[in-house]
């Protein structure tokens, strides 16, 4: 199989979908792999990298037009639609539900797009959302410290406190992998922490692991507007897998919190969970709203590219070997994470979650492929 990995061309997104060594470990087994030039520099790997491992560097343009496998780190930006073809397979993370205009498309494009973020364990576990939700889980709470301070329009609070000044408050709403990650972040630098979750299942882990460090309520309107009143960093952690994240904090709630206190939502490569939400980037992050801070970038992990990077592949690449060695169709019929990850396939859509939140038809993936 041929293998392309192109540079991604997202606002501020600097981080690459493959590394020398998956490079080698799929030129061993007898794929072809296409990389663009300069797609790893701005994590820190160079084109002599990636040749050394017997990779071709070529042009962006045959990339996309000799690869029979296109591996990304992020969706698909408008410029790059037309640049695929029928039958191709293409591997990254999507968010399709609040994107009607890529989903359309990647249909009408008639490629297999495969999802990192909807590939499932049978047990749920998501494997390679799993890697970046720990990067930004743990930014979150770096990032709502830093924007709590008095020069960047916050609170003028310092999360862990000094002896005679109590720490500030951390309330976080979902305690999945992002959650739990913030959790640690933030007890680590001495804050106080609630965290707010459906599962009494999770919250009952959440103490175990946190020996009681942590408070844990049941997650409903009148508990985080209680734990709003205290906040000084809000995280929203919440996922619904493929769907678009509920709407758990309202503009109306925005009384209860503090002025000058911080949001932080994550969960804003689904929707938001935050009905103030907009996506932002890098380069323009935050914006106010009733004075509060939003925080709202749509791929906080290219902020750390070099550790995201190596995080994710070490992550994707059994897959990406799985596709490369089987080929699509006994690939997906053999493993469950993959069947789970396909959202579109020629034309159709074929994850259930994704068809939903946009109102659109779906399909069975293993009665297309048959």
């Amino acid at each position: 199989m041929i293998v392309g990995v192109p540079g991604e061309i997202k606002e501020n997104e600097s981080r690459v979908s493959l590394v020398p060594a998956g490079a080698h470990a799929l030129i061993q087994e007898g794929h072809t792999v296409l990389v663009q030039r300069g797609a790893g520099l701005g994590s820190g790997i160079t084109d002599e990298q990636f040749a050394a491992t017997g990779a071709s560097i070529v042009t962006r343009e045959e990339v996309f037009a000799r690869a029979d496998l296109i591996l990304k780190v992020k969706e698909p930006q408008p410029s790059e639609y037309g640049l695929f073809r029928e039958g191709q397979i293409l591997f990254t993370y999507l968010h399709l539900a609040p994107l009607r205009e890529l989903t359309r498309a990647l249909m009408d494009s008639g490629v297999t797009a495969i999802a990192y973020e909807t590939m499932a364990l049978e047990n749920g576990t998501l494997p390679l959302l799993t890697p970046m939700s720990e990067v930004a889980g743990r930014m979150s709470v770096m990032v709502g410290a830093y924007y709590l301070q008095g020069t960047q329009g916050g609170r003028g609070i310092l999360l862990p406190g000094v002896p005679g000044v109590p720490p500030g408050d951390v309330v976080i709403v979902g305690g999945g992998v992002v959650g739990t990650n913030a959790a640690k972040i933030a007890l680590g630098m001495g804050a106080r922490v609630v965290i707010l979750d459906t599962s009494a299942q999770r919250m009952q882990y959440l103490d175990d692991i946190f020996q009681g460090r942590v408070v844990t309520f049941a997650s409903n309107p009148t508990h985080i507007v209680g734990a709003l009143r205290r906040a000084d960093v809000f995280i929203g952690a919440v996922l619904v897998t493929g769907a678009r994240a509920p709407h758990l904090l309202t503009r109306d709630m925005l009384k209860f919190m503090k002025p000058g206190s911080v949001i932080v939502d994550v969960a804003v490569d689904q929707g938001g969970c935050v009905e103030t939400t907009k996506a932002t980037t890098h380069t323009k992050p935050v914006y106010e709203v009733d004075g509060i801070i939003h925080y709202a970038v749509a791929n906080m992990p290219a902020a750390v590219p070099r550790t995201s990077t190596f995080a994710l592949t070490n992550a994707t690449l059994p897959f990406v070997l799985d596709l490369a060695r089987r080929g699509l169709k006994e690939a997906v019929r053999t493993s469950l994470p993959l069947r789970r990850g396909v959202n579109v396939h020629r034309g159709e859509i074929v994850h259930r979650a994704v068809a939903e939140s946009q109102g659109l038809p779906g399909r069975d993936v293993m009665e297309m492929l048959g």
